[in-house]
């Protein structure tokens, strides 16, 4: 006997996606293997380094412990759904800008743990920014040109939306 399917609907970087899925499907090889968002990485599968980060109705997420019939009726964001026809969001261009990244690999969690923060608190002190990315791995930047990125993104997104 196989595993048994189930259906899945949900709305992936502002698209909807209607899927029969295997009941113990998680999210990350559902992101990755079936909609092509490669974006997501899986770094120790086990929830705890925070490279597979996505955001399920703005919630920073782990995908490689999350089942993917748990988001069925949310709205997923992965990295690739930051850009916009091309220009990059204010977070990933502040952390180009930055170099806040060596290998990438924790990047796009990173990223969407930094959304997922100004989306809550628009502007954080450097405590609660080192905070809440303690929550993903780096074992490239020691963190200063991260923390340095995530304050320039605070900063853009701020003065972007008092323009």
């Amino acid at each position: 006997a196989g595993v048994s399917t189930i259906p899945l609907r949900f709305t992936l970087n502002g698209k909807p996606v209607e899927r029969e899925i295997p009941a113990n499907r998680l999210l990350a090889d559902l992101l990755r293997d079936d909609l092509g968002c490669s974006g997501t990485k899986v770094g120790c599968s086990r929830g705890v380094c925070g490279a597979c980060t996505s955001l399920v109705d703005g919630r920073p997420v782990a995908s490689c412990s999350t089942f993917a019939f748990q988001v069925d009726g949310c709205g997923v964001t992965s990295i690739e759904g930051l850009a916009r026809e091309g220009v990059l969001h204010p977070i990933q261009q502040a952390f180009v800008d930055h170099a806040a990244f060596q290998c990438g690999y924790c990047t796009a969690g990173m990223i969407l743990l930094t959304k997922a923060l100004l989306d809550h608190e628009p502007d954080p002190d450097r405590e609660t920014i080192v905070e809440w990315i303690s929550s993903n791995v780096c074992r490239c930047t020691g963190y200063a040109l991260i923390i340095e990125a995530v304050q320039d993104a605070a900063q853009r997104l701020r003065a972007g939306a008092a323009a």
